[in-house]
């Protein structure tokens, strides 16, 4: 009987350790670079055709490391990203300039891809819409 109590007073206090361990875990900021967009879509409303396509997604680097966008890609070539190619230092922004081609009459949603070294988010997918009016 005395074996036994010993045994579960033993096992008893390594799953404590362990849940401690855990919560001690949990509790520590991830280290890296962390993307936070200050919009994930903008809404050009009606344009006229020939209009002005541009726009712009600021993001910051909320981490504790430098952060790199290694690609911006558009879902199709009537867009076109440009963007910030320098590191971004951790609480600083940056930005990504879109241009759509508003020669295209019709409604338009398009996505554009941001690839980083972020650790909480390394794909972001951005989103334009509106409509091109003759």
């Amino acid at each position: 009987m005395k074996k036994f109590f010993l045994l579960s007073l033993f096992v008893s206090m390594a799953f404590t350790m362990i849940n401690a361990q855990d919560v001690k875990t949990q509790d520590q900021p991830m280290n890296g670079p962390k993307i936070s967009f200050s919009e994930l879509e903008h809404n050009y409303g009606t344009l006229k055709k020939g209009g002005d396509g541009n726009c712009e997604f600021t993001f910051t680097n909320e981490g504790n490391e430098p952060l790199i966008l290694s690609n911006v890609k558009a879902s199709c070539g009537c867009t076109t990203p440009s963007w910030t190619k320098e590191p971004i230092m951790p609480g600083k922004t940056g930005t990504i300039k879109v241009r759509y081609n508003t020669n295209n009459v019709g409604g338009f949603t398009k996505t554009i891809t941001v690839t980083s070294n972020a650790i909480d988010s390394p794909r972001v997918t951005l989103k334009i819409k509106g409509k091109v009016e003759q």
